[in-house]
């Protein structure tokens, strides 16, 4: 697996060990000594985050909203934005810590059963099990007013200021800034299988394996 951030990347090994490299003048590169039994990995902008096998997660980095201070339990999924992070518990509930000052860490009252997450810039996005998307924080650009009518959703990308749906049909819809094109979805783009958001522009990896 592989994460990025904005200037850092990480890579998670076969054998649960984490490799991390450029920009570390934060500390998000440096990997703690000893970490292993690894099972998910996750960049913010400035920080990094790690699940372990039957341990509680750990993260390193920037830690200027405590974003990298990790709430005690244990989840399934984590994710990392500019300022915050988002954990999944198994119970299908979703915690939120760190930068809040857009509302990114307030998660809405009631959003239960969900099955994924992903972090923007300033917004936090929550897919729930039945298809269906919930998002907060950041909205000046539209990014957390999800589409009316949203279901059927099996999975779920945030960008910097823009969000992406790919549905069980294969195909996406992207909602948010657009000024640099970046939910504008190529007319006819089917079969997709996988999605990504970047800062200012979207991936779409389709089942023929091409991008």
């Amino acid at each position: 697996a592989l994460a990025a951030g904005e200037y850092h990347s990480l890579a998670l090994k076969s054998d649960g060990t984490v490799l991390a490299w450029g920009k570390n003048d934060l500390g998000q590169s440096n990997v703690p000594p000893g970490l292993a039994s690894v099972v998910v990995i996750a960049a913010g902008w400035a920080h990094s985050l790690a699940l372990r096998c039957k341990s509680p997660a750990l993260g390193w980095g920037l830690n200027s909203f405590d974003q990298v201070t990790i709430p005690g339990g244990y989840f399934k999924a984590i994710e990392g934005g500019a300022a915050h992070s988002l954990g999944l518990r198994y119970q299908g509930t979703v915690v939120a810590w760190g930068d809040n000052s857009l509302g990114q860490t307030s998660v809405p009252p009631g959003v239960t059963g969900v099955k994924a997450i992903a972090a923007g810039f300033g917004h936090s996005l929550a897919l729930k099990s039945d298809g269906t998307v919930v998002a907060w924080g950041d909205n000046f650009y539209g990014q957390t007013t999800v589409p009316p009518g949203l279901t059927g959703v099996a999975a779920i990308a945030a960008g910097e200021c823009h969000s992406l749906a790919l549905k069980s049909d294969g195909t996406v819809i992207a909602w948010g800034r657009n000024f640099e094109g970046q939910t504008i979805v190529p007319p006819g783009l089917t079969g997709v299988k996988a999605i990504a958001g970047g800062a200012y522009h979207s991936l779409a990896l389709k089942g023929d394996g091409t991008v």
